[in-house]
């Protein structure tokens, strides 16, 4: 058989004997080290070779394009028994793992399973730095192998279209991190991006979009009049798919149903309840239009899978099922037609019905349904895996079922939230997921027992794309998170720990530079911590790395250079003024500016009581954080906003002492697409003695919506009243109307600083 050999010659290459491989992300289970040592050996070229198989050759191949991406020139050359790399597929190793180690006359070795010499090269690739391949130990061997099966990252293709040899360099990133499962999202509300040739109007009339909702603006509905369109074309999915496979990605398609369906029935509204004319969704959430429940829609689905199933090999075809409106079903005769017949006793168990119709026809093709945590509702399907995204109850509920679990829950593994601060992040859903949470994630819940602990195949980040419209911004949104995650799967948690691991970052970034990877830089973010002392407020500047050094700039008229800041000693604030600074890297800046507003005033650290307390989701810091000298901003971030649902809070400050009250500043938040209102009443009322109190002013719902503004900010005139208590009365807003996000849930009423003056 031929055997295939690549020399680099973009410039002289050293073979280095190292202690350590110290920049591998994500970092190896194992290194030994034996006792022969040798001096490094200068190469003018590497040598790789496939020794046993076609299989290995096509990794070659692979090695060998990425090797040109990193500014080499690798060409195929005639065998070399010296510096040389051997590549060996051994049969008694596991698929996924390999063993690398240094032997004699300058050979490395890399024997592993199916997949495992791909990763040993995929290791190698990242050992290449400066014209140095660093091989780890003195003669060391490596071995390797991965703690979970399922290692995903998801993207969502429908909210906005992004072209195949994107979603080529997306499967690359996760090839190069050893990640080996691609979720790739292909149908939804908001466009159907899947050629599907017995049914041409899918992609005809669903995947075009006439425009879509300009940032937040729901209500009033504002639209940017752009078109969105875009589809692969069934020759488009095989190419991709065969890409994959190359780099031994597994590709699983997501065909939504029975709701997230309204761009499939804008091309044939006869499968939905209704029956009447639709177009894709033009702003992010739920359409009420779901697929009926009948034997014709079922058909559809039914041929619909064929043809995804012929496209894609993969075990697992994702069915959606999340989100499911049921208003439809309550009003449609066929599907109330269907209840009775099936002796269903409500929209959930017609859910499952729905869900267990298409898990025996995918079953009967040798294939497995995956779908969200939902279609646990009314009865899991038999063959039927989980991925569990609203938290971690679903997976453990399936795992105790005895079901395969994907564990992706929106708390650490949602990368469309913000991964830094707010007021320098691109506009995002909402949420908090910086790198550190995604890293302190360990995907088996510790309440299953051994033997159901089994079930739990690993987890996957999902990149959700309302409000990423281009492929830098993919990227940007995904790494280096995917770098966390991807070691959380493959070493079985943060085995080295947090700091090991943002120190190997840190080189690593220099890699991803090298394929041309528009990483975020948010880990490089400065953080201000703040305290308050004798009514001033102290602050403390952080960086994650020490390699450089913090500079800032005081805004409050008094140091308006830049500064260099020194460790140890915090920054005064006896009045209020604005705060920025970044961490610096000789005289580079990396990450971004910070910019923060520091308010002093009578309240702040002062005692603080409430009648009701924060919901457990938003308690962060607690009370004191209301009197903290931070005001927060929209969109918000969790850690300065205190959340109430359900109950109105009576907050009480205490003053100390009794003063002049000239205004209460009222920090809150109108964010309706996140459940969050305003209140819709507020008294303020000031007391001497805590007991006997003197109501000031009393706003009505309308005259809250008035006064409030683009700061956030409602300002409460008090009078020049002298008063050492404030009481602050706020009506929750009621349960969320219908045709709103959270329709008939609680809403919510957040408050951030409240600055008494």
């Amino acid at each position: 058989m031929k055997k295939v050999i690549y020399m680099v010659v973009s410039q002289l290459v050293f073979f280095t004997l190292l202690s350590q491989a110290q920049s591998i992300i994500p970092c190896p289970q194992s290194q030994s080290e034996q006792e022969n040592k040798t001096e490094d050996v200068k190469m003018s070229d590497i040598r790789f070779i496939s020794a046993d198989s076609k299989a290995l050759e096509a990794d070659c191949k692979v090695f060998a394009e990425y090797l040109t991406k990193m500014g080499y020139q690798p060409i195929e050359q005639k065998e070399s028994a010296t510096n040389a790399i051997h590549l060996i597929t051994d049969t008694e190793m596991q698929d996924e793992e390999y063993r690398m180690k240094c032997k004699a006359n300058q050979v490395v070795e890399i024997r592993g399973g199916k997949a495992g010499v791909f990763y040993g090269l995929m290791s190698m690739l990242q050992l290449i730095q400066e014209g140095h391949l660093q091989v780890g130990l003195s003669i060391p061997e490596l071995h390797d192998f991965p703690a979970y099966s399922w290692r995903g990252m998801h993207l969502d293709v429908c909210r906005h279209f992004f072209p195949k040899e994107f979603v080529k360099k997306y499967i690359d990133i996760l090839a190069l991190h050893k990640m080996n499962t691609f979720h790739w999202h292909l149908t939804d509300d908001q466009g159907w991006r899947i050629e599907i040739k017995k049914y041409p109007k899918l992609t005809e009339i669903g995947s075009k979009r006439k425009e879509s909702i300009v940032e937040k603006n729901f209500d009033p509905y504002i639209g940017d009049g752009i078109p969105v369109e875009g589809f692969y074309t069934q020759e488009d999915i095989k190419e991709v798919v065969a890409y994959a496979q190359g780099r031994h990605v597994t590709v699983v398609p997501e065909i939504e149903m029975p709701g997230h369906a309204q761009a499939a029935l804008s091309a044939y509204p006869q499968y939905s309840c209704r029956k009447q004319p639709l177009e894709p969704l033009t702003k992010w959430g739920v359409s009420y239009d779901v697929f009926c429940t009948d034997d014709a829609t079922i058909r559809f689905l039914e041929d619909i899978l064929d043809e995804v199933m012929a496209l894609f090999p993969s075990k697992y075809i994702h069915i959606g099922g999340d989100e499911v409106p049921k208003d439809r079903w309550k009003e449609c005769p066929v599907c109330q037609q269907t209840m009775k017949k099936n002796q269903l006793k409500d929209e959930n168990e017609l859910q499952s019905y729905f869900i267990k119709k298409i898990d025996t026809y995918v079953t009967s093709k040798g294939r497995n349904i995956i779908g969200w945590d939902e279609i646990l509702e009314g009865g899991l399907a038999p063959n039927a895996a989980v991925m569990s995204w609203r938290g971690e109850e679903g997976g453990i509920s399936a795992a105790k079922q005895k079901h395969k679990v994907v564990m992706t829950p929106g708390s650490h593994c949602y990368f469309d939230h913000y991964q830094g601060n707010r007021i320098t992040e691109p506009l995002s859903i909402g949420g908090f997921t910086p790198i550190q949470k995604v890293y302190s994630y360990q995907p088996t819940p510790l309440v299953l027992s051994f033997e159901e602990k089994k079930y739990i195949l690993g987890a996957q980040a999902n990149v959700w794309t309302e409000y990423i419209a281009t492929t830098d911004h993919v990227e940007y949104m995904a790494v280096p998170r995917l770098c966390a995650l991807a070691e959380v799967l493959w070493s079985g948690g943060a085995k080295s720990g947090w700091q090991d691991f943002k120190g190997r970052l840190h080189t690593h970034f220099d890699f991803l530079t090298k394929f041309d990877i528009h990483y975020a830089s948010s880990i490089f973010d400065v953080a201000a911590t703040r305290k308050i002392v004798d009514d001033e407020v102290e602050v403390t500047l952080e960086s994650e790395y020490e390699e450089g050094n913090i500079q800032y700039q005081s805004l409050d008229g008094i140091k308006p250079q830049l500064l260099l800041y020194k460790k140890g000693h915090p920054l005064v604030f006896k009045k209020s003024g604005k705060l920025r600074a970044a961490y610096f890297e000789g005289t580079k800046d990396s990450g971004h500016m910070l910019e923060e507003e520091i308010v002093v005033h009578k309240a702040l650290g002062k005692k603080i009581s409430s009648s009701a307390e924060p919901g457990s989701s938003y308690n962060e810091g607690g009370l004191p954080k209301l009197l903290d000298s931070k005001a927060g901003h929209a969109p918000r971030l969790s850690s300065e906003w205190l959340g109430w649902s359900g109950k109105s809070p009576e907050i009480v400050i205490d003053l100390g002492k009794a003063s002049k009250l000239n205004t209460l500043d009222v920090y809150t938040l109108k964010e309706e697409i996140n459940w969050i209102y305003l209140p819709i009443k507020i008294e303020v009322a000031l007391s001497a003695d805590g007991l006997s109190y003197q109501t000031i002013k009393t706003m009505t719902v309308e005259e809250i919506a008035n006064a409030y503004g683009p700061d956030n900010k409602l300002t409460i005139a008090l009078n020049n009243t002298k008063a050492r208590f404030v009481k602050l009365s706020l009506n929750c807003a009621p349960k969320i109307a219908k045709g709103k996000a959270g329709e008939g849930e609680d809403a919510w009423l957040f408050l951030s600083e409240l600055v008494v003056n």
